[in-house]
């Protein structure tokens, strides 16, 4: 199993970190700052809560003034790149948010930011001067850093994940359309899966406003047209009408007989019926679509997992989205393991599996998932 990202903060690091930020400024106490940052609570902490403890024992050793404090930092920022560094911007977070340090902390957030990430430490200065900030990150949009227009978009998603909510915009997102409307064709694929996920955010809450972007947007670009289909991705999950219309899937209708008059059969076996938890299981489906014209289908398979208390909590994984010829039979197998993952514990239980065409379930089966084998 790989190891945990908090892992990443083992002792070599800190302590190299540690002879970095002394040359820098010889007064630092490295011996103090390690001792600091792994006190007692130290295992305990997730990755997020680690990045703090560094921030705070940085905050201790290194000038008690903030512009001091900072201008040690800017000396060795250019040696500390990746996600490890994301305490950068976090004691700009922690130490910087005085109204007098504003101007001065938002610019060392656009120069941490395109060594690390920002878009964590930024969401305090959002909640704090929403109306302030919405406007400063309109103008990263046309930052010459892809790193710096990415953070105009991510920083500013209403449902980041890892990251402290921003109620305001999941209220109201409309002060979030100006900066992706600047970045809907960037050139930047780091910056347009930005702009997508917050798309697919503001889905959540606010489909409405989503597909009225998607139906004005579509057509101007190709990379925006990119965008435009990511960003709506939870949406076609939801087969919401609209959205399934303008991506060109064919629609359901009622049948007297059969499944529907767009899949004239399907079938889905899982074999075998029962797995252990840690097992694998194989999904044979088969789907033929009706005759005449052909059409797009989007075929899923689903699992109804059990959760800890006896609920179930449906999941939809991608098998074929493709365009088929009238009468035409889909068919394969997949493969779907059941090992515990840092996202999805499994629980024993009834599992139902499920078949799905164009949002529609067209077939199911019951599979039993039972406790792992004891070794």
């Amino acid at each position: 199993m790989a190891e945990p990202l908090k892992a990443m903060y083992d002792g070599d690091f800190l302590e190299q970190f540690a002879s970095l930020v002394k040359k820098a400024w010889s007064p630092f106490n490295e011996a103090v700052f390690v001792e600091r940052v792994r006190d007692d609570s130290w295992e305990q902490l997730e990755l997020k809560a680690r990045a703090r403890k560094i921030t705070e024992a940085l905050g201790a050793e290194l000038p008690q003034s903030y512009e001091e404090a900072l201008a040690v930092l800017y000396q060795i920022d250019e040696q500390c790149r990746g996600l490890p560094f994301i305490f950068f911007p976090d004691f700009v977070e922690v130490f910087g948010m005085a109204p007098q340090h504003w101007e001065l902390s938002l610019a060392a957030l656009e120069r941490f930011t395109e060594r690390s990430t920002a878009e964590f430490a930024i969401r305090s200065f959002i909640l704090k001067d929403p109306e302030r900030m919405a406007a400063h990150m309109l103008g990263w949009t046309s930052h010459p850093n892809e790193h710096v227009r990415r953070l105009a978009s991510e920083g500013i998603r209403p449902r980041l994940p890892w990251a402290q909510a921003l109620p305001l915009y999941k209220r109201d997102p409309s002060p979030i359309i100006p900066i992706l409307e600047k970045l809907k064709g960037d050139s930047s694929l780091y910056v347009r899966k930005s702009v997508a996920n917050n798309l697919n955010d503001i889905a959540k809450d606010h489909p409405d406003l989503v597909i009225e972007l998607a139906n004005a947007w579509r057509g101007q670009d190709v990379h925006t047209d990119w965008i435009i289909r990511h960003g709506c991705r939870t949406l076609i999950k939801q087969a919401h009408p609209q959205i399934m219309s303008l991506f060109g899937y064919s629609e359901h209708e009622a049948a007297d007989e059969g499944v529907t008059t767009l899949v004239s059969a399907a079938e889905l076996q899982v074999v075998p019926s029962s797995v252990s938890i840690g097992g694998e299981v194989s999904l044979q489906y088969r789907v033929q679509l009706r005759e005449g014209e052909q059409a797009k289908l989007r075929i899923e398979y689903g699992i109804a997992f059990v959760k800890s208390g006896g609920k179930t909590s449906l999941k939809r994984f991608l098998l074929s989205d493709r365009e088929y010829a009238g009468g035409a039979v889909a068919s394969a197998v997949r493969v779907h393991r059941f090992a515990n993952l840092t996202t999805r514990k499994h629980y024993a239980g009834l599992h139902r599996v499920t078949l799905w065409v164009n949002g529609r379930e067209v077939a199911a089966a019951d599979l039993l998932v039972t406790e792992a084998d004891p070794q």
